[in-house]
């Protein structure tokens, strides 16, 4: 039986935490008739729900973390082949920041 991971447990409990009152001032907005901020809000809650997600999917999951302590990196898709490329070309490794910087 496969279940969800511990990853992932804690990127849905981050996401939580942060969109949660978001969330409850959202609906707040909308019972006392303040649609507009009621709708900012859900909507912001909604972002941040998803924002510990989107930051794990950016910068690579624990196996990627893994191979790249070990010094193991496989070779790289299309889209990587420029950052590769540009961190050969400049003589250096490519750092954790370089990572963002695309």
């Amino acid at each position: 039986m496969k279940g969800p991971g511990i990853l992932w447990m804690l990127q849905t409990a981050a996401g939580m935490s942060m969109a949660g009152p978001m969330f409850v001032v959202g609906i707040e907005f909308l019972r006392t008739g303040r649609p507009i901020g009621g709708v900012a809000f859900l909507a912001l809650g909604a972002v941040a729900l998803y924002f510990p997600t989107y930051l794990i999917n950016r910068i690579g999951g624990p196996r990627t973390w893994l191979r790249r302590r070990l010094g193991r990196e496989e070779s790289a898709p299309s889209g990587d082949a420029e950052a590769t490329s540009e961190a050969d070309d400049t003589g250096r490794q490519a750092t954790f920041l370089d990572r963002f910087r695309r």
